[in-house]
């Protein structure tokens, strides 16, 4: 059995709008991970069922690795199909905002969003939700947001209705956002929600081979080269960084995506505690920042403090609009704030 995480009134409020509801749009943030696309098309193939009207639309393109999820080629890339998008926007009765916490997560999305006559439910578990949405769902101590999706099936008392499709989608949404279950993972109702997901017919090996096992020969390359050359230590520190600049990325014919783990390798290093991968966007200019930590060390804070983001206590992310030297250096500076902790101290 699984805890009552959901408020009842939160509950019974999105029964009723899913009723009245004819038109349902699901929006994620902008460069949409495994959680982001796995939660929307969860609820994408719940709402099919209800039989609704029911479009998922992104700012921009996710990763080919997502691709082969079911509903995947049925994802409207708001910056590719803008004119469309938001007169399903406008006409929607519902929009379903997952897996963030603020509206301006969904960058060029987030004027027709705030502007739509839609009620709006936010379903996330990330700190410090937005005041923007009519039901919010929000959790910060469930492993990803693709786990929420599952509870509020079930609360909803339609846990028959969750197709293997669907299924497969939330797996991967909560496996992808636990590292495949290495962090944020300890709590046991994630192995009872595995198994009722198993029960639909998933098959979770074939979805680990699809999800990870499909890099191209220039990502390989890129990730011995980030080993070799792009790597600096800072045993003082118990931390590890990896940068990518443009150039580097244009080296090893870089796809969205292709990146996609780096943070974690150094944190496979016996005494590392804290990673941080800084890369240079390819299409804005600014700096992506994605930590990782092991323990208690809170890389969340890290990310307010200095990298403009947030997330959770082992996985977080900010952005950096400036110089890699100044993020390099920011970088640092963090380490100097909390070495303290980095070291064990305190």
């Amino acid at each position: 059995m699984l805890t009552k995480v959901i408020a009842q009134a939160n509950v019974d409020h999105a029964e009723k709008w899913f009723e009245k509801a004819e038109k349902i749009v699901i929006v994620s943030h902008v460069s949409p991970d495994g959680d982001a696309i796995g939660s929307s098309l969860g609820l994408y193939h719940f709402l099919q069922t209800q039989e609704k009207t029911v479009n998922v639309i992104v700012p921009n393109q996710f990763p080919d690795f997502l691709k082969w999820m079911p509903g995947a080629k049925d994802v409207i890339i708001y910056d590719r199909y803008k004119d469309f998008a938001d007169r399903l926007i406008r006409e929607a009765d519902v929009i379903c905002c997952l897996d963030f916490n603020e509206l301006k997560r969904i960058d060029t999305m987030e004027e027709a969003v705030r502007n739509a006559s839609a009620r709006k439910m936010l379903v996330d578990h990330h700190l410090n939700p937005g005041n923007f949405a009519g039901i919010t769902i929000s959790h910060p101590d469930i492993s990803s947001t693709s786990e929420l999706v599952f509870r509020l099936i079930c609360r909803l008392g339609n846990f028959d209705d969750i197709t293997r499709e669907g299924a497969e989608c939330i797996y991967t949404g909560m496996m992808t956002d636990t590292g495949g279950f290495t962090y944020n993972s300890n709590n046991r109702e994630i192995y009872y929600i595995i198994s009722e997901l198993l029960s639909k017919g998933i098959d979770k090996d074939q979805i680990y081979r699809n999800t990870f096992n499909t890099h191209t020969e220039g990502r390989l390359r890129l990730m011995g080269y980030v080993l070799y050359e792009k790597m600096e230590i800072y045993r003082d520190f118990n931390s590890a960084l990896i940068w990518l600049t443009k150039e580097d990325q244009r080296k090893f014919q870089y796809r969205k995506g292709d990146t996609e783990g780096f943070v974690n390798m150094p944190l496979s290093m016996q005494g590392i505690r804290f990673s941080c991968f800084l890369r240079e966007d390819t299409e804005k200019d600014m700096i992506k920042v994605s930590l990782r930590s092991v323990g208690d060390f809170p890389c969340n804070k890290v990310a307010s403090d200095f990298f403009g983001g947030g997330g959770h206590l082992n996985a977080s992310g900010g952005e950096v609009y400036g110089t890699m030297d100044e993020a390099i250096s920011l970088f640092k500076q963090a380490l100097i704030k909390y070495e303290d902790q980095l070291l064990g101290k305190k």
